[in-house]
């Protein structure tokens, strides 16, 4: 996606499936019809795993999240798979090397966002300023799944404290729910801008229906008001939006048709 002089690809690490009536809490099959697009065949539903590359200012090459890193395993109570493992093969697709990465942003310290910020106990990325938002690194800081990968950058950490400046044509947008310091990532250049939602949608479903949330939010109050707040925002404009867990990672649009949102890639 050419966001101006910016220009923000996919970075695919590896794929979590998952049943969509299980994942999103209180929804039934029925309620599912009309969403058919965003399921496989069998009715699971399908969340990449991976990152987006971001080039276009200077010398800066932005990794925003990185993945789930090279694991694979099965969701609690057997309900589904995660896999990851290619995000950094699939850079080099993009002749990229780890140490050509300027900045690794994470938009939230979920363990599979931050999978390939260290790899056995070395930095991934090693000329790169690792960023995130203060408030998840105060949470996060302890959690049995990121405290080690945490541990190894923390040298390389730099945090923001809400919405601001990041980087050249990269702003951080506050918007709490899913974890206290959950982002999303906005891109502009000129008159131009898109954004990079984190996990504030984890499916382009959320964008249409307000009262769904899958099961990850940490305030799930919170993080309903979050999304209703960014939906209202996008509806009808012409902002491409993206997520690291939306199937092939594509960006989008949020139209207005016949009373109704239209998600539209």
């Amino acid at each position: 996606m050419n966001i101006g002089d910016l220009v923000a690809e996919p970075i695919y690490d590896g794929v979590m499936r998952a049943p969509a009536t299980v994942f999103y809490r209180d929804t039934t099959t029925e309620q599912w019809a009309p969403h058919q697009r965003f399921l496989e065949p069998d009715g699971m539903i399908r969340f990449d795993l991976g990152g987006f590359l971001v080039r276009g200012r200077g010398d800066r090459v932005v990794l925003i999240d990185a993945g789930m890193g090279p694991r694979s395993g099965l969701i609690r109570d057997g309900r589904g798979s995660f896999e990851g493992g290619q995000l950094l093969n699939n850079l080099a697709t993009h002749r990229v090397r780890p140490e050509d990465i300027t900045d690794v942003l994470f938009t939230h310290l979920h363990f599979d966002h931050v999978g390939w910020a260290a790899n056995e106990g070395d930095i991934v990325f090693p000329n790169a300023t690792y960023r995130c938002d203060i408030r998840d690194l105060e949470h996060f800081r302890d959690d049995e799944r990121v405290r080690g990968t945490l541990a190894v950058i923390e040298s390389r950490l730099e945090t923001w404290d809400g919405s601001g400046p990041v980087c050249p044509g990269i702003d951080a947008m506050s918007a709490p729910g899913h974890t206290p310091g959950s982002t999303i990532v906005v891109m502009s250049s000129g008159t131009a801008r898109g954004m990079l939602l984190g996990d504030v949608v984890h499916c382009p479903v959320e964008l249409l229906e307000d009262e769904w949330a899958g099961v990850g939010d940490l305030d799930p109050e919170l993080a309903k008001r979050t999304r209703t707040a960014l939906n209202r925002e996008l509806e009808g404009t012409d902002t491409p939006v993206a997520a690291a867990h939306f199937p092939g990672m594509v960006f989008g649009r949020l139209l207005a048709a016949e009373g109704r949102r239209n998600w539209v890639v």
